[in-house]
């Protein structure tokens, strides 16, 4: 007898069906093709040991399985349940009348319990595309699933319980959840609040200023003078997700295996530590899984100590940073994962920290700093919008009893100049904000009077900078003009964008 159950292969963060085909005839053989890896093939023995243990077994005869298409490679251990179900099913242990209606995926242990896979909500979303009823999986990993809308999400514990289900003598839990009110309720929390941070407030306003416009940004300083706890409240001030950002955000994550709980409503923070490998950093691997830049997609990557990374580490970003999109080719593949993250950094100006500090004096020998500092490549500051010198903070603004403004304040300016920028980009699905804009947005949307050319070329020619500093000044300025509501570009919106771009390398901290 032919039976044919269905799963999911996933590529990337994009589903593949895959009909696992189960035949049964005469001889004592057990057959597993389509282009299955190790871990699919020891599903025999986890499924044998699985079904002795419910008084049923594989039947002495010859199987075979076939996983269609044959030239896609499945990898995992995510197969065992479709596979079991599908011998069941052919052996006439199970019943085949809804084996058309629902996906079935999970791992299976010894015991029969299932266990959770990865890659759960593209699975969900390509399952309610190809016109799937529902879709069964294990426990863990319904929450994720039930995030789409129109596809019954059934939940199992144990193999038993799926045989009940087919059989028609139990059922099975269906996990629903409300996505609008969940979405909605949940979407407003803050963890890190800009009212802790004493004074700065020309860092914050380089932070408010990256977070309106997208921009990435670096800040320079000495130890203790707030690096670290500004860049990790950047995420409050930040727009909320959209329903669509949340949803390829929750696919990354599944993917990685780092997800199960549902929809992911915050905007992601990543801080990897300066030991990372390049593989970890971008994503990759014998078998690729996203990167921590993929991971920070629609949010927040954080590099502490950016000099401490490795050259090669730091090297590999820039390429995502201008696509916003990860690619990984392999000989026999390739797969594509999203990248479009703020990037945001910080140092000291020199090995011991303190170069023209105010009131410490830096220990470095000459030639030091500047070989510090070369560890960071110019191409790849050059595509850092946002150069800030970070300040220690004085003991009148430590000791002051008066409250700063707090992040919900900042937050609402921050959107309000999204807003702007969303009707302005109506049209162009690509851009979302003004760190995306190309070349011919520039043309269209930050076009200057004569006294803006005139600043903007005396800068240029003063400070040294490239073709591309030019356009990310200009992005910049276009965001300060949004945060003022205007709709041309002062001459002050431009001279606070290149004031941003003022720190050379010979000594970033004068």
């Amino acid at each position: 007898m032919l039976v044919k159950t269905y799963g999911y292969a996933v590529q990337g963060i994009v589903a593949t069906k895959i009909t696992v085909e189960v035949s049964i005839a005469t001889g004592v053989n057990f057959y597993l093709v389509g282009l299955p890896d190790s871990a699919v093939k020891e599903s025999q023995q986890r499924i044998d040991t699985a079904l002795k243990q419910q008084g049923l077994k594989i039947p002495g005869k010859s199987v075979t399985i076939n996983m269609a298409p044959a030239d896609i490679r499945k990898e995992g251990s995510a197969y065992d349940l479709t596979i079991a179900v599908g011998i069941l099913g052919a052996n006439e242990q199970l019943k085949q009348d809804l084996f058309n209606d629902f996906a079935i995926m999970g791992e299976l242990a010894l015991d029969g319990e299932l266990r959770p896979i990865k890659g759960t909500l593209p699975i969900a979303i390509k399952a309610k595309q190809d016109g799937f009823k529902g879709i069964i999986l294990p426990v863990e990993n319904a929450p994720e699933a039930a995030v789409v809308d129109g596809l019954i999400v059934y939940q199992a514990s144990h193999l038993k319980e799926v045989i009940d289900f087919f059989n028609g003598s139990g059922t099975l839990q269906q996990h629903v959840i409300d996505l609008k009110t969940s979405f909605n309720t949940s979407n407003n929390f803050i963890e890190f609040d800009f009212s802790d941070v004493k004074g700065q407030e020309n860092i914050k306003r380089a932070l408010e200023i990256a977070a309106a416009g997208g921009h990435n940004v670096i800040l320079i300083g000495p130890p203790g003078a707030g690096k670290t706890m500004l860049s990790k409240r950047l995420p409050s001030i930040l727009p909320p997700l959209t329903l669509d950002e949340a949803l390829e955000t929750t696919k990354i994550h599944s993917v990685a295996g780092k997800g199960g709980k549902g929809l992911i409503l915050q905007r992601p923070f990543r801080s990897p530590h300066h030991t990372i490998s390049d593989v970890a950093l971008v994503g990759g691997g014998n078998n690729p899984q996203p990167g921590e830049i993929s991971l920070a997609h629609n949010g927040v990557l954080f590099l502490d100590e950016l000099p401490e990374f490795k050259r090669t580490v730091l090297e590999v970003m820039r390429q995502p940073l201008e696509d916003r999109v990860v690619s990984i080719s392999r000989a026999k593949f390739a797969v594509d994962y999203p990248a479009s993250f703020m990037l945001v950094a910080s140092m000291n100006p020199c090995p011991c920290g303190y170069y023209n500090h105010p009131e410490k004096e830096c220990v470095c020998a000459p030639g030091i700093v500047q070989k510090y500092l070369s560890k960071i490549s110019g191409p790849l500051l050059d595509r850092i919008d946002l150069h800030v010198e970070v300040t220690p903070v004085p003991f009148g603004e430590l000791t002051k009893q008066q409250h700063s403004e707090n992040s919900s304040i900042i937050r609402t300016r921050v959107i309000k100049a999204r807003d702007i920028q969303t009707k302005r980009f109506s049209n162009n699905p690509e851009v979302y904000c003004n760190a995306q804009m190309k070349t011919k947005d520039l043309a269209k949307y930050c076009q200057l009077n004569e006294a803006g050319h005139t600043l903007l070329k005396n800068a240029m020619e003063r400070l040294g900078l490239s073709a591309r500093a030019y356009d990310r000044i200009l992005k910049v300025s276009r965001t300060i003009a949004d945060l003022d509501a205007s709709d041309n570009i002062e001459t002050n919106h431009l001279a606070e964008a290149i004031q941003y771009r003022s720190l050379d390398r010979e000594g970033w901290a004068s």
